[in-house]
């Protein structure tokens, strides 16, 4: 155990994964608005045993998804401006 909590063995961290966040994001905020919506005719089912919070967990979840969607969309811009593959600033436009 010693060998673990000595702190001999250093890696250097890897390079974080870049992958179709805007999608990933979209795709959950779509999903969160889904379950919503298909929950909402058994409100009353819901209301009943107290499990309402299952309907506004999925509410809260589409609205703070759509949030994360602006967030990332603008993130992603960014990168795409700071590594000049923004379309805007190509070649092409001057």
């Amino acid at each position: 155990m010693d060998v673990f909590s000595s702190g001999s063995f250093k890696h250097e961290a890897p390079e974080p994964l870049e992958g179709p966040v805007v999608a990933t994001v979209t795709g959950g905020t779509i999903l969160w608005f889904v379950l919503f919506l298909a929950q909402l005719p058994f409100y009353g089912w819901f209301a009943d045993h107290g499990h309402t919070w299952w309907l506004w967990t999925c509410l809260a979840g589409g609205v703070l998804g759509l949030y994360g969607t602006w967030y990332v969309r603008k993130r992603d811009a960014a990168i795409k401006k700071a590594d000049g593959t923004d379309s805007a600033t190509g070649p092409a436009a001057e």
